[in-house]
């Protein structure tokens, strides 16, 4: 295995570990043992726990972007978009520690800036463009403000994961992002968009719960 291919297997499995348990809770001698490799070969690739936390973030943004590019050029419409988002979403949100936003925001600053630019310039650019493809699309309401809805829904992305508001033992993460949706993207649709939200709500293959989303 040469140094690349080394390099990605610890992103990777390091990756695995804080999905689950958190960043916090996941020491060096964690991802080591996780891996079967001494903790002298992560150092050898990583400076610091800190420099994996950064690159997995990037790694893991990365990945959203490829993936929702990809939801964006194969959907039908702007609610067809939404479906396949939420359905992805949703499965994601139950692998997802609750405690992984806030444990990038105490500590580790180069992630959470990494995670906070993904949110505004490619989230919120997201749900503009897609906010905008409805209205044209007659889907969602020709009065919507598209920046103040934008705001508002990444605002609610990043409320679910406030164990302030929604403790963890308490609220399933996926169940409290799929209301928060469900009481979004209702305030946006006319008669013809509920109509069609509805019904790919009701297709046994795109039916999740309650529809969620995090363009």
């Amino acid at each position: 295995m040469d140094e690349k291919d080394t390099k990605e297997r610890i992103l990777r499995g390091a990756h695995e570990l804080f999905m689950k348990y958190g960043i916090r809770s996941v020491s060096m001698d964690d991802v080591a043992r996780h891996l079967s490799v001494s903790k002298k070969t992560l150092y050898q690739y990583f400076a610091d726990k800190d420099e994996i936390v950064t690159m997995v973030s990037e790694f893991h943004l990365r990945g959203d972007q490829a993936q929702y590019a990809d939801f964006r050029n194969s959907a039908v419409n702007a609610i067809d978009e939404l479906v396949k988002i939420s359905i992805c979403i949703k499965k994601d949100l139950q692998k997802i520690n609750p405690s992984l936003l806030f444990d990038l925001q105490k500590y580790h600053p180069k992630a959470w800036a990494a995670w906070l630019n993904h949110k505004h310039e490619h989230i919120g650019q997201s749900i503009i463009r897609n906010l905008k493809q409805g209205i044209e699309e007659g889907f969602f309401r020709q009065e919507i403000k598209t920046d103040i809805l934008a705001i508002a829904r990444l605002e609610l992305i990043q409320m679910t994961f406030d164990d302030r508001l929604f403790p963890a033992d308490k609220y399933n993460l996926a169940d409290v992002n799929a209301q928060l949706f469900e009481h979004f993207v209702y305030g946006l649709l006319t008669d013809k968009g509920r109509k069609v939200y509805e019904n790919y709500k009701q297709q046994p293959s795109t039916t999740p719960e309650l529809i969620s989303q995090s363009l």
